[in-house]
């Protein structure tokens, strides 16, 4: 372990919020740069502590934020020969002290360290053991209990595994991690235990893609929404618990993943998210171990199973499963199917009458190897429902998912009919497209279109009533007899008929009448071009901002008081709208450069402290790209918090029009001056953004008319939207016959 924290050059980009390259343009450029302390010639570490310090001087910085100070230390505490998870666990077991016993806390906190390093690992196994119950720190337990335990307990120092600890027996801590325990208290004091945990298991996934893809949150609330309000719910790839935390903290959740370290990270977040004052310990049981290969729940079935599986694992358990009890009529999924393998698993799981949502590639609706093993569902009755999501639901986010949803059979169970929609259409008409994306899921439209389609089919399923009727381009229902075939395609885009144009000619007249609408509100473009200047500067079209005059960079307004900037970084976390109305709406990137309103809410337990826009802000995507608008009535909206990827620039409107400065943040010039490149992506190095000095009257002369050139441009961006809309939906309505072509002209 390292007596001092380190980091390299990737890790000092993300702390400036630029690209490596311009780590990399600084070192050479800067003198006093500190000098490697480690790592190698091709990866060099410095010391935090002097890039910290460097980055101040320089103005890159205020102050390394507390999440990064907290993150290095967990970094610091990282064995090579271990889990790389195993600091994490350490870290949520003091969080969880902290949301359940808070004053105990406090008095701890106030003891000398000598004192606190043997204090606190008792404290935190008497923690874990009332919320998790014996188990947590002895490591015992039937049904494979143990090695979740021991994950947990080997965090807090209580596994003796080191020969100084053991049950009942906690060890010393260092001063390293008593120095993490009290940064933790300070970063759940700002976002709350919860939130202050949720941020460094981004982290951790996003350091760990190979290993981790955890579902978004909502996603796991979809599938939990379908599944309604069970009373016992299991989750066979559990990972970091995503899908069990959309659940309330008084069902009984029970869960099974490969990697004890993982389901221990689990379980200390699904604590988090329980109430301080609900009765432990908590309902909540996950063992570790492979599924598919050793059961931890033979013979154990739940109202309803919820899971993402693992996606295109060739060495699942073929060979060595080819007799087990899970396949039905002893049909074995085929070897290069593990999706259907992982379907049958959640089956055999699920009570009579239960449900099993999961997410599923769309190529386990299609392909030919898993034919039979889909009719056999279909003649069960067990397949009730195929959802198309769109690209961006839930990783991988190139891929658009399909959501199976299963009822365990009951005996005299004859309904067989399978509800096809496809939630990933673009609605008939729309000037907004529904393009693939992670931040361009419109998540309250795709929960209420799945929610009130599902709901409807389920309860005439259930109560024998008429289904409801088919809606083209959105959902039917196919009697499941009709599907099979020699194919036994379950992809719903084949089974749902094309929508025709909403109104037929006459919608498609609206839609031009919209049209024509924008098109006669754009400015006359001679009214807002420029003219040539008086008396152009020498050097002009080819300098930096202001055509060679003086300039000032946005560092230098930052040091001078005159301008504040903030970047969001990854974001705080986030829920979807619906779930909150009232909520703080958070802005990503994506909505700037959409222009759409924000689609998510803040953590109530972020919300504090977050900053909010303010009308005059000004908000630039990280990776630039000509984005840069201002907050007000034509722009975003006030009193949102900032998402991933944002920089929120605030200038004293005394000094610095904000139109002024958003227009040459829109600028070629600043693209092509200021951008810093990594591997992959060029981002915007926002203070080293050049400005002419400029009286502020002639700032303000300038700033109208950059902002009459934005109106300009965002209007224009509409009506291109829109009439791509009008003339897809115009060809839509030739193909069908709905519509006659007009005279030839």
């Amino acid at each position: 372990m390292p007596d001092r924290l380190e980091v390299t050059a990737v890790e000092i980009a993300r702390l400036a919020g630029v690209g490596r390259a311009a780590v990399s343009n600084w070192r050479r450029r800067h003198p006093d740069f500190p000098r490697p302390v480690g790592g190698t010639d091709s990866s060099p570490a410095f010391a935090l502590a002097e890039v910290e310090a460097w980055l101040r001087s320089q103005g890159k910085i205020a102050e390394l934020p507390l999440l990064e100070r907290v993150w290095r230390l967990v970094e610091t505490l990282r064995d090579p020969a271990g889990h790389p998870a195993a600091p994490l666990v350490r870290a949520g077991a003091v969080l969880l002290l902290q949301h359940r016993e808070p004053d105990r806390w406090a008095a701890l906190a106030e003891q000398p360290d000598t004192r606190l390093a043997t204090a606190l690992p008792r404290a935190l196994a008497d923690t874990a053991r009332t919320v998790f119950g014996p188990d947590a720190v002895t490591g015992g337990g039937a049904g494979g209990g143990a090695g979740v335990g021991g994950g947990i307990a080997a965090g807090i120092g209580a596994d003796g595994s080191d020969g100084t600890a053991g049950p009942g027996r906690p060890g010393l801590f260092g001063s390293t991690e008593l120095d993490l325990a009290r940064l933790l208290a300070r970063l759940a004091d700002e976002a709350g235990p919860a939130a202050a945990y949720e941020q460094l298991l981004t982290r951790y996934a996003e350091a760990n893609t190979r290993q981790l893809s955890p579902t978004p949150p909502e996603a796991a609330e979809l599938l939990a929404a379908v599944a309604g309000v069970p009373a016992t719910v299991f989750d066979p790839a559990t990972g970091l618990g995503a899908l069990l935390l959309a659940l309330p903290s008084t069902t009984d959740r029970y869960g099974q993943d490969t990697d004890p370290v993982t389901a221990a990270l689990a379980r200390l977040r699904l604590a988090l998210h329980a109430p301080a004052a609900d009765p432990a310990p908590l309902p909540v049981d996950l063992r570790p171990g492979d599924a598919l290969r050793t059961d931890a729940y033979t013979g154990h079935t739940f109202d309803a199973v919820l899971c993402q599986p693992p996606y295109n694992e060739r060495d699942w358990g073929h060979d060595e499963l080819q007799f087990d009890r899970r396949w039905p009529g002893g049909l074995v999924p085929p070897r290069g199917e593990s999706e259907l393998a992982w379907v049958l698993h959640c089956l055999a799981h699920t009570r009579p009458g239960g449900l099993t949502t999961l997410l599923l590639p769309p190529t386990v609706a299609a392909r030919r190897a898993g034919r039979r093993v889909r009719a056999e569902l279909l003649r069960s009755g067990a397949l009730r429902a195929v959802v198309a999501l769109p690209a961006g639901a839930a990783p991988p986010y190139g891929v658009p998912l399909h959501l199976w949803v299963l009822r365990a059979p009951r005996p005299g169970d004859d309904f067989r009919q399978v509800l096809m929609l496809d939630a990933a259409a673009t609605s008939p008409g729309s000037a907004e497209l529904a393009e693939g994306g992670r931040d361009k899921v419109r998540w309250p439209e795709l929960r209420r279109t799945v929610l009130d389609a599902w709901r409807a089919f389920d309860l005439a399923a259930r109560e024998g009533l008429p289904l409801p009727e088919d809606r083209p381009g959105r959902y039917r229902t196919v009697a499941a007899i009709d599907l099979l075939d020699d194919e036994t395609d379950l992809s719903p885009a084949r089974h749902v008929p094309p929508a025709a144009p909403a109104g037929g000619a006459a919608g498609l007249s609206h839609l031009g009448g919209r049209l024509t609408e924008l098109l006669d509100g754009l400015a006359d473009p001679g009214t807002l071009l420029p003219g040539p200047a008086a008396d152009p500067a020498p050097g002009a079209g080819g300098g930096g901002a202001g055509g060679g005059g003086p300039v000032v960079t946005l560092g230098e307004l930052v040091r001078s008081g005159l301008l504040e900037v903030h970047s969001s970084g990854a974001g705080a976390p986030t829920r979807p709208v619906g779930t909150d109305p009232s909520g703080t709406p958070v802005l990503t990137d994506q909505d700037l450069v959409t222009g759409l309103a924000p689609g998510a809410v803040l953590d109530r337990a972020a919300a504090e402290g977050t900053p909010l826009t303010r009308p005059g802000d000004v908000l630039v995507p990280a990776l630039g790209g000509g984005v840069a608008r201002v907050v007000g009535p034509d722009g975003p909206p006030a009193g949102a918090a900032l998402g991933r990827q944002l920089h929120l620039l605030r200038p004293d409107p005394a000094a610095l029009d904000p139109d002024f400065l958003a227009g040459h943040l829109r600028s070629t010039a600043a693209a092509r001056r200021a951008a810093s490149h990594a591997s992959t992506t060029t981002r915007l190095d926002i203070r080293r953004v050049e400005l002419p000095r400029l009286p502020i009257a002639e700032q303000r002369r300038l700033g109208a008319a950059f902002a009459r050139l934005a109106a300009f441009d965002a209007t224009l961006q509409q009506a291109a939207a829109l009439g791509h809309a009008l003339a897809q939906a115009a060809t839509d309505a030739l193909a069908a016959g709905t519509a006659e072509p007009p005279p030839a002209p």
